[in-house]
């Protein structure tokens, strides 16, 4: 069956996960039906303040909540340590170290019909794209691997940090967050989950605020 342009298809899920999934973007009775008919794993984004009764009659379950981190250069708070630096050479083994298993707060893990190893592989597979595209930094403390950020343009799209170092995580973002200012973006932002309150609290602490907030809804029709 062929599906309407308001199905995204989300190739590289789709590979993760083995079924067809999609990105529904006009979320009508018609769409919701048609998800609850055709194979696939179907996400709905919605604001939180909007009725979610035609969702749940359809099948579909709420996974998380996404809200916007964002900052000007001129609101942006550093924090400076002489033993934390960037490099972008690091080996794609080691970045993959600090990155599997690193994204519990993620709304595929919290999904309960996704296998939390394919959840792992998703961010693993969304990491090795990022790397061989040059947009991953990694985070150094004492000449040692502790995290990674990994860009495009002004936002930070993916980022963790090894469990022996978030407590520094304020000192490794605060060159990253210099470095793009200094390339000329006017506004930095990122997308994390509301309930990862370590995320919120760093980007908090560098001086970033927080806006549209987003309900994710998943539905999976076998």
């Amino acid at each position: 069956m062929t599906l309407p342009e308001t199905f995204k298809r989300s190739p590289w899920d789709s590979d993760v996960f083995g079924l067809n999934a999609y990105e529904i973007t006009e979320v009508s009775r018609e769409t919701l039906t048609l998800a609850a008919r055709v194979t696939g794993h179907y996400t709905v984004r919605v604001e939180p303040l909007a009725s979610k009764q035609l969702l749940q009659n359809n099948g579909f379950y709420y996974c998380d909540t996404l809200i916007e981190p964002y900052c000007s250069q001129e609101r942006f708070i550093a924090f400076d340590d002489n033993e934390v630096a960037v490099s972008c050479d690091d080996s794609l083994e080691a970045l993959l170290a600090i990155c599997h298993g690193a994204f519990s707060h993620g709304r595929f893990h919290r999904d309960f019909n996704i296998d939390p190893a394919l959840a792992d592989l998703r961010y693993d597979r969304w990491l090795v794209r990022l790397h061989n595209a040059g947009k991953v930094f990694g985070l150094l403390h004492q000449n040692e691997l502790a995290g990674f950020i990994a860009v495009e343009g002004g936002r930070l799209v993916l980022h963790a940090v090894s469990l022996r170092d978030r407590g520094l995580s304020k000192y490794l973002w605060t060159p990253v967050c210099r470095m793009l200012f200094d390339r000329g973006c006017g506004e930095l932002s990122s997308s994390i989950s509301s309930s990862n309150l370590a995320a919120v609290n760093l980007y908090a602490s560098l001086g970033f605020r927080f806006r549209n907030p987003v309900d994710i809804y998943h539905r999976l029709t076998p």
